[in-house]
């Protein structure tokens, strides 16, 4: 049988082309910004996760220039080898600080982030334990360890303690959690997580891809924002996000992530972060800690949208981040309502099986520091008209 035959059968993405509902790749033509312009037209995003807006921040940009001049494009090679830039030692050293940790080690993505710490911390006959909505690299980061991975039902703290008691006392054990998850935007139950941990003696590493910049004292993420900085031992983040560049980072005290960096293979066979990258991630949090109040911006404008959006009989998932879901149920429905939305003006993203269960589709929803509630308003009369409109 031909290797290529699931290719050539492959036909969905085509029929949703000939619908005209095909909802991915729409191309920018503007930076990440509050206001775009996508395919001609200007939009509202709200599908981005630039939380905080630094993807245009003038002195977070002019960071990103100067490392292009000194350093030039690229280091052309790992951090094991010729890879390592003091820029990189300088945005390691003071991530650790600012998420009052050890030490800190740098990946060249978010993904490959998870992928690098599970696999170099969970090995044979070890546990990982994981809530079933944690984000995809966590699972691939599982596969690639040697360990046996277990999972839990979403945020049940009484499937955690099952799976738990499966684990032989011989054996170590780390619980995996998405910080604040990036579907539902619901935050995990972590001092119940770190509880069960202390009962049972396993070790708890958070993904704060979604947490940091958005929760906690002056955005510092999920274990802060529950007082637990000491009792996380692992947290994992990306530049994606709220540090508007691209990369990721583990934090956690100086043995565990020295540890991490000579047994990682994402990290040991992976070119560096570019110049540019790294600087734009320590100019981003340079900002954040120089102006706190940009969380607490960010927070705001998510409850004003999240009360337009009810007070206007929008169906929304409860949630207090900056990730608002809107109820759509179907796959059609969603698709149907994503691209009448669209078509309105304002971005979102639809989210599809398998990533929902099958009768639970919604449309995405997320916000940023730099959007103003004129913005808002104007997004919450798209959504009501449209929705109730496809709905008619």
């Amino acid at each position: 049988m031909d290797l290529f035959t699931k290719c050539y059968t492959y036909s969905l993405a085509d029929e949703l082309r000939a619908h005209g509902l095909y909802p991915y790749f729409h191309a920018l033509e503007t930076r990440q910004d509050a206001e775009v312009i996508m395919e001609g037209k200007r939009r509202i995003m709200l599908g981005s996760n630039n939380y905080l807006g630094l993807t245009t921040c003038p002195e977070v940009l002019e960071a990103g220039l100067k490392a292009l001049e000194q350093y030039g494009t690229g280091c052309s090679g790992s951090r094991f080898l010729n890879g390592t830039l003091k820029l990189h030692l300088e945005l390691e050293a003071e991530l650790a600080d600012f998420l009052h940790k050890g030490a800190c080690c740098t990946f060249s993505t978010g993904f490959q982030s998870n992928l690098g710490i599970i696999s170099a911390l969970v090995g044979h006959g070890d546990y990982v334990i994981c809530d079933k909505e944690n984000h995809a690299s966590i699972y691939d980061g599982c596969k690639l360890s040697y360990g046996r991975m277990l999972t839990y039902a979403h945020s049940n703290m009484e499937e955690l303690e099952i799976q738990l008691q499966k684990v032989p006392e011989s054996a170590g054990c780390l619980i995996v959690t998405d910080g604040v998850f990036s579907m539902g935007g619901d935050i995990a139950k972590l001092p119940e997580i770190v509880a069960l941990a202390r009962k049972y003696g396993a070790r708890v590493m958070v993904d704060d891809a979604h947490g940091l910049g958005v929760i906690g004292e002056g955005g510092r993420g999920t274990a802060n924002y529950f007082g637990l900085e000491d009792e996380v031992d692992v947290i994992m983040g990306t530049f994606s996000k709220s540090l508007a560049s691209l990369g990721g980072y583990a934090v956690a005290d100086e043995t565990v992530i020295d540890f991490i960096r000579h047994n990682s293979r994402p990290f040991i066979f992976s070119a560096s972060i570019p110049p540019a990258n790294a600087a734009v991630a320590l100019a981003a949090l340079r900002h954040i800690r120089n102006h706190p109040e940009i969380v607490g911006r960010l927070s705001s404008l998510s409850s004003y949208m999240r009360q337009g959006l009810k007070a206007r009989g929008v169906p929304i998932l409860e949630s207090t981040t900056p990730i608002i879901p809107i109820y759509t149920y179907t796959t059609e429905n969603t698709l149907r309502k994503a691209r009448r939305i669209y078509d309105a003006g304002v971005y979102v993203n639809p989210v599809l099986p398998p990533a929902t269960a099958p009768d639970k589709c919604l449309l995405r929803t997320s916000y940023m520091a730099t959007l103003t509630e004129d913005l808002l308003d104007e997004a919450i009369e798209v959504f009501a008209a449209e929705l109730a409109e496809a709905e008619a």
